[in-house]
């Protein structure tokens, strides 16, 4: 049993340095450098597959980065045009200039700070495009992008060197969308646990109603379900009480 959780300790850590060494060239890996990072494990032709096909879920290319617009809807690429015409009208900045900014920046300057992030938001605009197709929308990932940009640019005062900013800031903003891919994931398996303790509450109300020829109480389905009255009173608030075979859907207040 030990030997198996070292393995998949093992497996997550290596799976994980994947991802981060593909996020820093772009997105894109090799399927050499996935065989190397996994060498340890010994998987074979089948497994490694299934780690290709994990890699190209989470929008990571294979010996080429992905195709960005691919996963952008009409919507999306309306947005997206529409946003950088918009940042089109801002300043252009030169490495030299970006570089001044950076150095003003990390000494607290505050306009410094604000020039910086408006040069960064046409990447922030393109790193999102990375992460399209997520079940999140571009206009959400590039505002989440902007805030971690804004929060990067309040940081690099801890820099010790002006070249560390860009990566610094790049990861930022990656991390920010990250993460908010995965909340929204964690949401959309709680609502959907909520929708089938809802729908399987009301399906055996269904049921036993129509056996009944009336509507039945939390009581009643209790005992010919076997579930437990309060996980029934709980569909029943988390449906807006609206669960038509039950009785009591009217009297919200008492349960």
């Amino acid at each position: 049993m030990d030997t198996e959780i070292s393995r998949e300790v093992l497996f997550a850590r290596s799976l994980e340095k994947i991802r981060r060494t593909a996020r820093e060239q772009g997105n894109c890996i090799t399927e050499d450098q996935v065989r190397q990072e996994l060498s340890a494990l010994n998987l074979n032709e089948g497994q490694l597959q299934m780690v290709y096909d994990y890699l190209a879920k989470h929008r990571v290319g294979i010996g080429a980065p992905p195709e960005p617009e691919e996963y952008l809807t009409a919507q999306e690429r309306d947005y997206l045009q529409d946003y950088l015409d918009e940042l089109a009208a801002l300043p252009e900045v030169t490495e030299g200039e970006r570089e001044a900014y950076t150095i003003s920046a990390m000494a607290g300057d505050a306009l410094a700070k604000q020039r910086l992030t408006e040069s960064y938001l046409k990447e922030v605009a393109g790193i999102a495009r990375l992460y399209s197709g997520q079940g999140v929308a571009l206009e959400d990932l590039i505002g989440e992008g902007n805030v971690a940009l804004a929060v990067g640019v309040d940081m690099l005062g801890s820099l010790e060197k002006p070249s560390q900013a860009q990566g610094m800031l790049v990861k930022y903003v990656m991390d920010a969308m990250e993460e908010f891919i995965q909340e929204h994931a964690a949401r959309e398996k709680a609502d959907k646990g909520v929708a089938d303790k809802v729908n399987r509450v009301a399906d055996k109300a269904r049921e036993l109603a129509e056996e009944l020829r009336r509507k039945v109480t939390p009581g009643e389905l209790g005992q010919e379900t076997g579930m437990s009255v309060k996980a029934i009173r709980d569909a029943m608030r988390m449906s807006g009480f609206q669960i038509e075979d039950i009785e009591g859907q009217d009297e919200q207040d008492n349960l």
